[in-house]
């Protein structure tokens, strides 16, 4: 049996950000990840947008310098439309920032995690490693690998996804709420350039994001049920082009592929309880929320910042296993997880809402909220994480 102060399953971004945030601490590490990132052919049409409160922790971390520049994009204007004339603008110019969010593939942050990740002096790698078998003794969490292997930790932290095995084999609920619908993405090549502005439409059939990439390219996510996604990836290239850049007003003029669409199911997902003895879970096996808000990855990032912190002033002889510890994370997160739930669900519904009388209270709303300078500002500086 190898023994570890802390215990890692799952090598994504939350995952492995809380180990790169424990770097110069003298806990010892293990990750245990059954596939290590492998770096996209061409462009990746998984994206995120990262806040400028995470690209700091990222920087603290070690991780952000050492990502790509030429695949980084700033997001310096927001443009969100109704479904009836509404309309919402922010400007990092208005704001008094330099930007809004930044637009970084998927692969190109987990690869750059992963080889730093692999330098680290305190972290042992298991990958590939799959977990079988979970235990949890008084003092310690025993993991056993399907290669035999037996590891044991103080701590064991479920960083391994909406599906989490780690969740599961501790009994802890999870309450899914599927929303019939799914995230259709992909990438293109546009006649004009986005001018760093990130638009999003709420439409009958959806919510589409235009999300800018370098150069004359954007990244889309178009969240819609579940039979018009699957007709929109059944489309020929040259008409699925069409058919986006017609429900985005066709700002960016004539649209070509960059990658094939994807698609993935959407789904509500709350956790009660997200620490139990010996245990936390961070990212997405601690929470689901809809795409429209963009703030997935970040709510997972400031899982791994809030869990890093609380280990980073534990005092030697404090036991990191012990749930009352553990409490303190849970309380850390707990605000923010449920506001961003409950805000990006009752959007949803709001736009989902076919009702006639509420089409024009909701773009009546949008239009309100432009007029507000402080409301406006007020919104900016939580997206920015400086509320």
């Amino acid at each position: 049996m190898q023994q570890f102060d802390l215990i890692i399953v799952g090598g994504g971004l939350a995952g492995a950000s809380l180990a790169l945030a424990l770097r110069d601490t003298r806990l010892r590490i293990a990750l245990v990840e059954s596939n290590s990132p492998q770096p996209a052919s061409g462009w990746d049409a998984r994206v995120y947008a990262v806040s400028p409160v995470n690209a700091s922790f990222l920087t603290s971390i070690g991780a952000w310098r050492h990502l790509d520049a030429t695949r980084l994009t700033p997001i310096r204007a927001m443009d969100i439309h109704g479904d009836a004339g509404g309309r919402l603008e922010f400007s990092s110019y208005d704001a008094g920032v330099s930007e809004l969010g930044w637009i970084i593939e998927s692969s190109q942050m987990a690869c750059e995690f992963w080889e730093s990740a692999k330098r680290q002096s305190n972290l042992t790698l298991f990958s590939p490693g799959q977990p079988t078998q979970l235990e949890f003794r008084q003092d310690a969490a025993v993991l056993t690998l399907s290669d035999g292997g037996v590891l044991s930790a103080r701590l064991l932290v479920g960083a391994d996804g909406r599906d989490s095995w780690v969740r599961q084999a501790a009994g802890l609920a999870a309450v899914n709420t599927p929303y019939g619908e799914k995230g259709l993405v992909a990438n293109f090549t546009t006649e004009k350039f986005h001018r760093h502005i990130a638009s999003q439409w709420f439409r009958s059939d959806g919510v589409l994001a235009y999300l800018p990439l370098p150069g004359n390219r954007i990244s889309i996510v178009w969240s819609t049920p579940n039979d018009h996604a699957d007709q929109l990836c059944a489309l020929p290239p040259e008409q699925l082009c069409d058919r986006v850049s017609a429900a985005g007003n066709g700002i960016l003029g004539r649209l070509e592929p960059l990658t094939a669409p994807v698609a993935f199911p959407l789904r509500l997902m709350r956790v009660p309880q997200t620490v139990a003895p010996r245990l936390a879970l961070i990212g997405d096996a601690a929470h689901g929320i809809h795409p429209l808000s963009g703030h997935g990855i970040n709510l997972g990032f400031q899982d791994a910042k809030a869990l890093a912190e609380c280990l980073l002033v534990a005092q030697p002889w404090c036991d990191i296993g012990e749930e009352r510890f553990l409490q303190r994370y849970q309380r850390a997160r707990r605000e923010e997880t449920l506001l961003m739930q409950t805000a990006t669900d009752g959007l949803r519904r709001l736009f989902r809402e076919a009702s006639p009388g509420f089409r024009p209270l909701r773009n009546f709303g949008l239009n309100l909220t432009n007029g507000l300078p402080l409301v406006k500002n007020t919104l900016v500086r939580y997206a920015l994480g400086t509320l």
